[in-house]
């Protein structure tokens, strides 16, 4: 498999790191600004350095390295159905009107435009398709189509790897001038159609801390606030889940009360959360992507528990991560083998 050289913004604790490391690229450069987040990824990656600038700020020039792909998962809060909701309810400006995140998709194309990778890979929440009637999605691929880059994008759920509904979109974007059209042409998106694995492979199999346990009035108060929703007509409340199942989709807020996805525990009264450790594997942090970076058996939690919910309610599934790579990995080493194809025939009529 061809090595790669690639960097990585809003890396978070590594979703992308991991994938693309899997499918044989090199981290040479990472940006993250979340000082709890720069924890974890330098715990589990002690021979990085991380760039904690705002990378609006950042110098292009000077402070990234030359690099063949460029990755980002950038903020999806401005973008998400949750997080428009609630930015309209508070009067709040949303998707690229939020200057505050919605701009920074602007700050990848200066980075683009600067550092030229051969290829652009983006990920963010399924609604970014459709916010604001379609119009932030056609900017988006406007953008990279103006800087050189032919734009490919799937919406691919993360249920055929974890036992989670996890439906987001991911960009690939070849540059034109390097790639030649037929084998951009050959990319595609892994698709798996099987069903993934249920709950009951990520759960703990020995006795849970009982501080996961939800206590008689918070339990009390989500039945209530999920019955007044529903005279109300709204879908709003806890979701309640049992081992043969898949669950929805775990979100940054998950350490407030555990609400989304709640396990439902025979011989208790009260169900629970899941525990830091399972909403890892929930997102595919596994035992053996732990092994293979000499964790045994898990990546060790460096964090408070309210702090890790959000580190995975907030990253990439890298096991999806990882066959998208492999795929980029793909047409690079054909690229590679073109070129090197047709240097040869001008070397032997020359």
């Amino acid at each position: 498999m061809t090595n790669f050289k690639f960097v990585e913004l809003f890396a978070g604790i590594g979703g992308f790191r991991l994938g693309l490391d899997a499918a044989g690229g090199n981290c040479v450069y990472t940006n993250e600004w979340d000082k709890y987040a720069v924890a974890t990824y330098l715990n589990w990656f002690p021979a990085s350095s991380v760039s904690t600038e705002d990378i609006r700020h950042v110098d292009a020039k000077t402070d990234i390295p030359s690099h063949d792909l460029l990755s980002a998962g950038f903020p999806c809060q401005p973008f998400s159905i949750a997080g428009v909701s609630k930015k309209k309810s508070l009067g709040r400006p949303h998707g690229f009107s939020d200057l505050e995140q919605g701009n920074l998709f602007f700050a990848i194309c200066d980075i683009i435009a600067i550092r030229k990778p051969k290829i652009v890979f983006l990920e963010n929440v399924k609604n970014l398709i459709g916010h604001d009637h379609g119009k932030t999605w056609q900017v988006i691929l406007e953008s990279l189509d103006l800087l050189g880059y032919e734009v490919k994008h799937a919406v691919i759920n993360a249920s055929s790897w974890v036992p989670q509904n996890r439906r987001r979109v991911f960009i690939v974007a070849f540059q034109r001038s390097y790639f030649d059209a037929e084998i951009m042409q050959e990319f595609t998106f892994p698709t798996r159609s099987e069903k993934g694995p249920d709950l009951s492979t990520i759960l703990e199999t020995e006795s849970i801390d009982s501080k996961y346990m939800l206590t008689d009035n918070l339990w009390k108060y989500l039945q209530e606030y999920a019955r007044k929703h529903k005279e109300k007509g709204n879908g709003f409340g806890f979701k309640l889940y049992k081992p043969t199942d898949t669950t929805g989709t775990l979100s940054a807020r998950y350490y407030k009360d555990g609400a989304e996805i709640l396990i439902n525990q025979e011989g208790w009264r009260n169900p629970r959360r899941l525990t830091p450790d399972e909403a890892a594997r929930l997102m595919g942090f596994n035992s053996e992507m732990a092994q293979s970076y000499g964790f045994d058996g898990k990546f060790p939690q460096v964090v408070s528990d309210m702090q890790a919910y959000k580190q995975f309610g907030n990253s990439v599934c890298p096991l999806v991560i990882a066959e998208i790579g492999q795929e980029i990995s793909k047409i690079l080493l054909a690229q590679q083998k073109l070129k090197l194809k047709l240097k040869s025939g001008k070397a032997i009529k020359g």
